[in-house]
């Protein structure tokens, strides 16, 4: 028998009923002995168009009862050789932006510092920083492979210098990122001035617009990525569902046309196979916007992708 937690058989699993947690796994009430934990972040007071996100980790825990714990595509078993577990919600301020971002950036320190790596459910963009801060604070400044249709490096937004359109250019002017390791892949839109994505090329990013690579394959971009990051150097994967496009992911607040397919998805993810994986997030589902589930469902699939690729995980 293992000793490692098990996602519930779904012969076993309640069919209508029973605690939703990510992937059916234990929820637990610390992250001692935890190797690997998925968290929810139910924060969207940072959004500056649609609200919803908060509704993220619950229907996203939801839709994740469909999936199993080997993969298929790419032979990683994670559960063989991590110990995974739900750490549930992080209590945030539903007032006030600035102490939730205090109470995130707590919650982090202490799963950091037992040892364990997280992968995150938003919640809007606005919660990767007070995260990156933490991992920062252990890990020193990260790689980012960083999934959105916005570069999300504005200086303010309606006067306020933290917003989910703000993050990562708080994360550079704070030292939290290695500017030459960075790659945003999906930008596109309509904008105000070209500044909007030239802005982080001037930081060192490497900017990928998504009609730059429509009907291509991510698998040698993701090559070059793992090249120029290496083996060792802490790495964080952010993805925006927006970076996808809305015909695949209509519920998020703040949709763009002409996005990355699913597939394209699914190659970013598992081109970071191989890299020093210290955490992840999948943010900005809005499950008002589809009804059907389907968004959620695609981050669960993502969010299991993201623990596939982390440092340890098996392949069978």
């Amino acid at each position: 028998m293992s000793s490692f937690n098990q996602p519930l058989s779904g012969n076993a699993m309640p069919r209508f009923g029973g605690i939703a947690t990510m992937m059916r796994l234990p929820l637990a009430t610390g992250p001692a002995g935890l190797d690997a934990a998925f968290i929810g972040v139910p924060l969207d007071i940072g959004t500056s168009n649609r609200s919803g996100a908060r509704f993220g980790p619950r229907q996203i825990r939801a839709e994740s009862a469909l999936i199993r714990p080997y993969n298929m595509a790419t032979g990683a078993a994670p559960f063989d050789t991590l110990q995974v577990a739900d750490l549930g919600d992080v209590a945030i301020n539903t007032f006030s932006l600035g102490k939730s971002m205090a109470i995130i950036e707590s919650f982090y320190d202490a799963v950091l510092a037992a040892g364990c790596r997280q992968l995150t459910m938003g919640g809007d963009h606005t919660i990767a920083l007070p995260i990156l801060r933490a991992l920062a604070r252990v890990h020193g400044p990260l790689a980012l492979v960083h999934v959105d249709a916005h570069a999300d490096v504005n200086d303010e937004m309606f006067g306020e210098r933290v917003a989910h359109g703000t993050p990562f250019r708080r994360a550079v002017e704070e030292g939290l990122l290695a500017g030459d390791k960075v790659w945003q892949i999906g930008l596109r839109g309509t904008g105000y001035a070209a500044d909007d994505f030239d802005w982080p090329r001037r930081q060192g990013f490497t900017v990928i617009q998504a009609h730059e690579v429509w009907y291509q394959s991510l698998a040698p971009l993701m090559a070059g990525v793992r090249e120029r990051i290496g083996t060792r150097h802490p790495t964080y994967i952010s993805f925006d569902i927006d970076g996808l496009d809305p015909s695949f992911a209509a519920g998020t607040g703040t949709p763009e046309i002409g996005g990355l397919t699913v597939p394209q998805g699914l190659e970013i993810i598992r081109g970071c196979s191989g890299l020093n994986v210290v955490g992840g997030d999948l943010v900005e589902v809005a499950p008002p916007y589809d009804p059907s589930g389907n968004t959620a469902l695609l981050g669960a699939n993502l969010l299991y992708e993201m623990l596939c690729v982390m440092p340890g995980v098996r392949r069978r």
